[in-house]
């Protein structure tokens, strides 16, 4: 009997992990710095990518798996949000941990237009679920984590991206 309570224990964790709601958590700035320069991204073509290639751009990364139901259901929104926006001053990437190969038959299985990478080396993230979104300012800076699914299309959360696109800190 108490295996079987560890065991559902376990999977509750799990479950809540992936489709939290951890809403409006404040960032630390000192291990936001410290996370921003351990971000590791390569493209599907296999090619690293840096960050600071976006520098003076707003960058909204969006922390996904294709396993992770809230996650595939928090998609179009994001992708009706980046049409909204529609900024050249504001970049959207939807990074996952999975192989490459595993990105790539996920974005030819759907038609969203995003720009698809992997993370390597996610656990330095100390993401503690999917989806977790980023939002890092135009001098690099994050200034907006949080986990949990949001529907990004809604004008508050349009608002809440072009204000930071507006920031000059």
């Amino acid at each position: 009997m108490l295996n079987l309570l560890r065991a559902l224990t376990i999977s509750a964790t799990i479950l809540v992990g992936c489709q939290g709601n951890n809403k409006n958590n404040p960032v630390n700035q000192n291990k936001a710095e410290d996370r921003v320069s351990q971000i590791q991204l390569i493209d599907l073509n296999n090619k690293a990518m840096r960050l600071d290639e976006y520098k003076g751009k707003t960058i909204f990364i969006n922390f996904w798996a294709s396993w992770c139901k809230p996650c595939v259901e928090e998609m179009p929104s994001i992708e009706k949000a980046q049409a909204m926006i529609n900024d050249k001053e504001v970049v959207f990437l939807l990074a996952s941990s999975e192989s490459i190969e595993e990105i790539r038959e996920f974005k030819n299985n759907h038609s969203y237009q995003f720009t698809y990478v992997h993370v390597k080396s996610p656990e330095i993230l100390n993401l503690q679920a999917l989806p977790t979104t980023f939002i890092i300012n135009s001098k690099g800076k994050l200034v907006f984590s949080e986990m949990g699914t949001r529907n990004w299309n809604e004008s508050s959360n349009i608002n809440l991206i072009k204000s930071i696109t507006k920031q000059h800190e």
